[in-house]
Order: C-alpha cells, then structure tokens, then sequence
C-alpha cells in the first residue's frame, strides 16, 4: 500500500484501508493508534495546552501537527523550536526576543518563537540527554 502525506488543498488524509489507519501522516492498524487518533481529535477540541510525551520516533511531531490542523488555531503558525539546538546561553532570547542592546551581539530587535507563534502552536522539543533547566 502507498498513502500520500497529504489530500489535495493539503489537508492530511482521513482514510481507513482495511484495518489500517492514515490519519494525519500517522500510519497504524493497532488499538493503541486508533485511541491515539481519539484523543487527537478530542483535544483539537479543546482550547487547552497539550503535552505530548514518548520516545524517540514515536511521532509527537506528528500528533502535534495534527492536534494544531484540527484546532481553532489551524489558521495561526506552527513553530517548532529544538531546544538541544540552542545554547543555553541564548535559549531565553530565542524564546521571548530580544531588543537592540541587551547583550553584547544584539545588534537589532529579535522577535521570539513565542511571538512568532501569535496565537498559534509551539511544538518544543528538548534532548532527553540535555539536562539543563529553564527557570522562570
């Protein structure tokens, strides 16, 4: 079987061949998928912040993307922020911006991902192996 990523429009195929699931890019014919898919489609409804958890290449990005399709936020960005990407030293200024001056290469005005999002989603990921902590 061949499934494509998305339907015309780009929206994510809904579909159920046989016993197997494609929803959303998420491909799978276990009970464990379809409660998956349910619960995706029960939070979309909800104006609550998700926490996606699992391990690698288990698919949060996936269930993300799709949570923020089905969303009243659909219309808003998506931005994915890898925090192990990001030295500490610089993940606060990432996260919220920065102004011209406030620290030393801060040569112009930064918006942060969190304003760059502006009402939309934030899919942040952090290396399990990363063990500094963010205070706030």
């Amino acid at each position: 079987m061949k499934f494509s990523n998305t339907r015309p429009g780009g929206s994510p195929p809904e579909t159920v061949v046989g016993q197997h699931f494609h929803r959303y890019g998420i491909v799978g014919h276990s009970r464990a998928i379809a409660e998956v898919i349910r619960r995706i489609e029960l939070v979309s409804a909800t104006r609550s912040t998700v926490l996606i958890t699992g391990e690698t290449g288990t698919g949060k990005e996936l269930v993300a993307r799709a949570v923020h399709h089905r969303s009243a936020q659909r219309d808003m960005p998506f931005i994915k922020v890898n925090c192990a990407a990001i030295p500490e030293t610089l993940l606060e200024s990432e996260l919220f911006g920065h102004v011209r001056g406030a620290f030393t290469d801060a040569t112009g005005t930064r918006r942060g991902k969190f304003s760059l999002a502006n009402r939309g989603s934030i899919f942040s990921r952090r290396d399990r192996h990363d063990e500094r902590q963010t205070t706030g």
